[in-house]
């Protein structure tokens, strides 16, 4: 007979016979029951009891694995930067363009004598007539000092004062300014949108409201005048605001009183006061405050005593003393079919 373990048909070809080594494994209902893949509940997968979800990492390098969320928030963040950034660079409160050409107004005032201009009484003290409150030189401009703007701090308010005060000094009371031609030291004080302006005006200084010498500094002939005195007296006063949030705006009014005489004269001659009342309006983005340049886009210049038949573009041309009727006529009638004499000069009489 045969081996009662074996099947009736047989072994299967191909079959190990004796040697199987799985035919003594029982499959009962309890192996087969633990067998049965389990889905879990809705409960257990959000609680995640039996484990989490393994996600796809990047990789970043030599620093490792970040979450996709890490990633797009960094990207987020960036964006953000950039933004800030661009808008910070455009805002209104920055020119992109900075101003250039003709930028200054200019209006120039005769001030013409009422009678003959009597010299000063006291050669030596030429001064000693002058009602309180005049200073000497850059003393009676001021302190450069001011508080902080609704955009500007003070820091910057006080660097914009200082600037002005400087250029006051080197366009109204420096020596070479007023009766050497010196002009490069004002120059430099000109922001370079206005540097071709104030050229042209150097040059060829003409009343046209824009290139006017006078506008800019305060200039005698020297083939006409001398200083007589070394120093020269001052009032006013400086004030501060904004034109808009990006520029800083500075509007000075000073009289200058001057003490001059006859060119070449002799020690003892006859002293002249000539009277400048300059009304000037500055203006400063940050640019021109790093730089220590302003921008002058209004000035008016009042003199005298002056005639009023001259021009007063290139050079003020004071009355001496002296001077007979002829040479400083009263104000004369204005002719408005006279096109060749521009309608926006004025002409008044001398107070005092």
């Amino acid at each position: 007979m045969g081996d009662p373990r074996e099947p009736p048909e047989g072994t299967p070809d191909g079959g190990s016979g004796n040697d199987d080594e799985y035919r003594s494994v029982v499959f009962d209902e309890s192996f087969v029951r633990a067998a049965r893949i389990q889905e879990l509940s809705a409960r257990e997968r959000l609680a995640g009891s039996f484990g989490r979800a393994t996600r796809q990492r990047v990789r970043l390098g030599p620093l490792g694995t970040v979450p996709r969320q890490a990633l797009a928030l960094l990207l987020l963040i960036l964006l953000a930067f950039g933004a800030a950034v661009y808008f910070g660079i455009s805002s209104p409160n920055r020119q992109a363009i900075r101003p250039e050409g003709s930028q200054l107004t200019v209006s120039l005032v005769a001030l013409s004598p009422a009678s003959a201009v009597r010299p000063v009484t006291d050669p030596a003290a030429p001064f000693a007539a002058l009602p309180a409150g005049y200073g000497d030189g850059a003393i009676g401009l001021g302190t450069p000092t001011g508080a902080a703007t609704e955009h500007f701090s003070r820091v910057e308010v006080t660097k914009a004062l200082d600037t002005v005060q400087r250029y006051l000094v080197a366009s109204s009371l420096d020596p070479a300014t007023l009766v050497q031609g010196a002009t490069a030291e004002v120059r430099a004080f000109v922001t370079p949108g206005e540097q071709a302006q104030f050229d042209a005006s150097v040059a060829q200084p003409v009343d046209d409201r824009h290139h006017a010498l006078t506008g800019w500094l305060v200039r005698f002939d020297p083939a006409q005048v001398a200083l007589a005195a070394d120093s020269v007296k001052v009032a006013g006063a400086m004030r501060i605001d904004e034109a808009d949030g990006g520029t800083l705006q500075v509007t000075t009014d000073h009289t200058f009183v001057y003490a001059l005489k006859q060119a070449g004269a002799a020690s003892g001659a006859p002293v002249t006061l000539e009277t400048v009342r300059r009304q000037l309006t500055f203006q400063f983005d940050r640019v021109d405050l790093a730089s220590a340049q302003l921008r002058l886009v209004d000035s008016v210049l009042q003199a005298g005593p002056v005639p009023c038949a001259g021009s007063l573009a290139a050079a003020v041309q004071p009355v001496l003393a002296g001077a007979d009727a002829a040479t400083a006529p009263a104000p004369t009638a204005v002719d408005p079919g006279n096109h060749a004499r521009p309608a926006w000069q004025v002409c008044g009489v001398l107070a005092g």
